[in-house]
């Protein structure tokens, strides 16, 4: 019987074994030439780039956090409104900086219909950019708020303080949550 030459196992990519990478989903968008829009999510706050495949590594166009929305006099949570106006503001970016389309890389993340990346995409749809969608992903009322805004009116006035402390200390008042929401969509449009 003859000894082995050379190595018998192949070590995997270090990020497909933390499955942090779906390496053949990765190499479907980065073969369309077009920047993905990249939405993740931490336990607070929505994260969406904009991003271009180089040879040495992968170039950020545009981030925007949810943080950063409240220049915009918006209380950012991690929900379907904060999502879409995230989406919004980095579509308006990547308008600025020439991107025109995009594909959106969900990651990880399962598809679901209404989901936040599908908010998001839809955000950057609506500033303009491109990208393959299909229709009814999203729930119109949903992205606007209308939920939170009923459950809001629905409550009494000490479970509404208690439910919605956090969103009150930031002075943003969930009973007008969709007239706040078009207020920072007009802002976020205007700069």
């Amino acid at each position: 019987m003859a000894k082995a030459k050379g190595p018998t196992y192949i070590v995997p990519f270090r990020r497909r074994k933390e499955k942090s990478t779906d390496y053949k989903k990765r190499l479907g968008l980065v073969k369309s030439g077009k920047p993905r829009m990249v939405v993740r999510r931490s336990n607070r706050h929505v994260i969406v780039q904009l991003v271009e495949f180089r040879p040495k590594g992968d170039r950020i166009l545009v981030s925007v956090n949810s943080k950063n929305l409240k220049k915009f006099k918006w209380a950012s949570r991690r929900n379907l409104p904060t999502a879409y106006l995230a989406g919004f503001y980095a579509g308006m970016l990547g308008k600025k900086t020439g991107v025109n389309e995009f594909v959106l890389d969900l990651g990880l993340i399962s598809p679901i219909v209404g989901g936040l990346p599908f908010a998001a995409q839809k955000g950057a749809l609506d500033a303009g950019l491109k990208s393959p969608h299909g229709e009814g992903i999203v729930n119109e009322e949903r992205v606007k708020g209308a939920h939170i805004e009923a459950l809001a009116n629905s409550l009494s006035d000490a479970d509404y303080k208690k439910r919605f402390s956090s969103y009150l200390k930031e002075g943003f008042d969930p009973k007008n949550f969709i007239r706040l929401f078009e207020s920072a969509k007009e802002a976020i449009s205007r700069e």
